[in-house]
């Protein structure tokens, strides 16, 4: 098997259950970037070097908005991350979608508005972006499906909103008219800068409930339904983490595959390198070094 080092990336519930159960070595990586979400915990499953990081902190207490995406994802590059399998809750737009099922999108549309984008905002880098997860991660993971006892859906567009607020009902019915099959908060920038650093970087979406466009049945008070809705996000964090360990326990299938992210920036440095400034070249060697 090839060297390689999976970052497992925590969302909504699976965060603190999967790093609140994980054994392990806690790093504080400094970047240039700021501090990530949380210390990121090095261990090993079944042979494969992993790194465990919570998007949200301890306790959930940053909000999509405030993660420091650049700094999450550099950390986990610096901590030698080859691939990223993250995790997140999302509302589902289908009917098909159920909640409680899992679902590994193939596609993102993008609202968000407030959050850093890029790494690379002193010089033009243009990565291609046209299949937003690695095809090779999704497949594997998509592959080890049988290891859970639920519908893991092979694809889904993914609309990332900005948020604090869920989606107004008109919202909801446009984001269904876009063909839009899962509604969240914090896909990106996460999967693009995942590709600016050349990792491969595939998602694991969690369904907790129907998106406003479906309205909640009458007999259910507000309690009732946040409590539904809590039950159904537990559910599918157990599913998730078994389908992320099934497909970390079988990572020799894929551990030398090809995956095109990992040469993504060979094609995508616009600015002339002679004229990149020494300090900006220092300050991003971990990204560009290799072609500098």
């Amino acid at each position: 098997m090839g060297k390689v080092k999976v970052g497992i990336i925590g969302g909504s519930g699976l965060g603190d259950a999967l790093c609140g159960q994980t054994r392990g070595r806690k790093r504080r990586v400094s970047t240039p970037f700021g501090s990530p979400s949380d210390a990121v915990i090095e261990t090993r499953w079944a042979g494969v070097d992993i790194a465990l990081l919570n998007r949200h902190g301890p306790g959930h207490m940053v909000p999509p908005s405030a993660v420091n995406y650049r700094a999450n994802i550099y950390a986990l590059k610096k901590l030698g991350c080859t691939h990223i399998i993250a995790s997140g809750a999302v509302g589902s737009l289908r009917e098909k979608i159920r909640p409680k099922d899992l679902v590994i999108p193939d596609q993102i549309i993008d609202k968000t508005f407030r959050r850093e984008p890029t790494f690379f905002d002193s010089l033009s880098v243009h990565v291609e972006f046209a299949q937003p997860f690695c095809q090779v991660l999704r497949k594997h993971l998509l592959s080890c499906a049988d290891a859970v006892k639920t519908t893991v859906h092979d694809a889904g567009t993914y609309v990332c909103m900005e948020g604090p607020a869920f989606s107004t009902r008109a919202e909801s019915e446009m984001h269904r008219l876009w063909r839009g099959d899962l509604i969240g908060m914090t896909c990106m920038p996460e999967a693009k800068l995942a590709r600016e650093a050349e990792i491969a970087y595939a998602l694991v979406c969690l369904p907790s409930d129907y998106d406003c466009w479906r309205p909640a049945p009458a007999k259910l008070d507000k309690q009732e339904l946040t409590r539904e809705i809590i039950g159904n996000l537990t559910q599918a964090t157990a599913n998730a983490i078994t389908l992320i360990k099934a497909a970390i326990e079988r990572f020799g299938r894929i551990a030398d595959a090809v995956c095109p992210a990992h040469s993504a920036l060979e094609m995508s440095i616009w600015s002339d390198k002679r004229m990149i400034p020494p300090a900006v070249k220092k300050r991003l060697a971990l990204l560009l070094g290799k072609y500098l």
